[in-house]
């Protein structure tokens, strides 16, 4: 089977082409970084009409890289959400069009999901595991017992860790986007330098909470910069300091949670977790990777990264979960909706302190 993805919920506009025997005969993933550097983040009307501008063309390369013409796709997969609505409606009408017209099943995919489930694309992974997802837009550990079987056991309360990245590397001076910049700063800084907070570490459940980590970050900014929120007065030393504790910070506050949603994953299953799979953008934090592998060691748990061309936004991950979907017979009308949010687990209920005013947060 050769299974057309598509992936446009934010700000990559990717296509890829991928066969039920996991072979990937094109994934191709064009960035807009450049086109929303100069607002230090993604500005949705700019990314959907990228996403207008481009995606047909780079259907057509993804086509013509892997030997195949239109007609001899076998069904098409697109991202229906969540993300951007207008990025997301992008996407998914294309695929709808190219499905309509060529008679071909239609696969509308949950974004998260192709997260879930892009490590079994590259590995032998058996149900259940542990999935640590962490993006610009989500940050959540999601007990996997199979396609469409997902059980949330922890999430944020307030910010997603890679949007705590960008803030805090654009509060720094350091440019966007955030997570690299901070990474390769931290390289030359000292992680005990700045005092900063580890929210939520320790407590009871796998909950996450970034917003006051960054507020922490900008107080400390302001007394190193006579009471000025100004990162042109910060050194380059200075900058690399910050990067590197905040760094720590995230790290320690991400390995303590994963931590208790190990626990949480044997209460809620009857069994030891056998393998713990990391997916988003974050998952290339090469500090954050070599953490886990300590924690996993620890544990005697298998850990699973993807590699880092399917671990931030790509459509080979959408194709796969078309496929893992349609499989079990699982296919989508071309009346399919796109939706701003959709989460895996439509069950779970906000975790303690979500959407309250004070300390826990009220941005949520």
């Amino acid at each position: 089977m050769n299974m057309l993805g598509i992936e446009t919920s934010c700000d990559e506009t990717a296509a890829a082409i991928v066969t039920d025997r996991k072979e990937i005969r094109a994934s191709l993933v064009l960035s807009q970084i450049d086109e929303h550097r100069l607002y230090g983040g993604v500005v949705p009307e700019i990314a959907a009409r990228s996403h207008i501008d481009h995606l047909d063309r780079l259907i057509g390369a993804a086509l013509e890289e892997a030997g195949l013409a239109s007609g001899d796709l076998d069904a098409v997969a697109a991202t229906a959400g969540p993300g951007l609505i207008g990025a997301v409606m992008v996407g998914l009408t294309t695929g709808k069009a190219i499905a309509a017209v060529h008679d071909l099943p239609f696969v509308a995919v949950n974004h998260l999901e192709g997260h879930a489930l892009s490590a079994r694309l590259v590995e032998d992974l058996d149900y259940p595991y542990l999935l640590l997802l962490v993006s610009g837009g989500h940050c959540q550990l999601l007990a996997v017992e199979g396609v469409g079987a997902y059980r949330r056991l922890g999430t944020t309360i307030d910010d997603a860790v890679g949007e705590a990245f960008d803030k805090a590397a654009k509060l720094l001076g350091l440019g966007y986007p955030g997570g690299p910049a901070i990474e390769a700063y931290a390289r030359d800084g000292d992680p005990a330098a700045i005092k900063l907070p580890r929210p939520l570490k320790g407590r009871a459940g796998c909950d996450f909470s970034f917003s006051g980590l960054k507020t922490a970050l900008r107080q400390a900014v302001e007394a190193t910069s006579g009471g000025k929120l100004a990162a042109e007065t910060l050194t380059p030393a200075a900058q690399a300091d910050f990067a590197a504790s905040f760094q720590a910070a995230v790290g320690d506050v991400l390995i303590d949670r994963t931590e208790a949603g190990l626990r949480l994953f044997a209460e809620a299953t009857g069994q030891a977790a056998p393998a713990l799979v990391v997916a988003g953008g974050v998952a290339a934090n090469t500090h954050l990777r070599e953490r886990l592998g300590v924690l996993t060691g620890k544990y005697g748990v298998r850990l699973t990264l993807p590699p880092l061309a399917l671990c931030t936004d790509n459509a080979a991950m959408i194709a796969w979960a078309g496929i893992e979907r349609l499989g079990r017979g699982l296919r989508d009308g071309l009346d399919a909706a796109p939706r701003a949010r959709w989460p895996l687990d439509a069950n779970a209920a906000p975790p303690p302190g979500m959407g309250r005013p004070g300390r826990l947060g009220a941005k949520a």
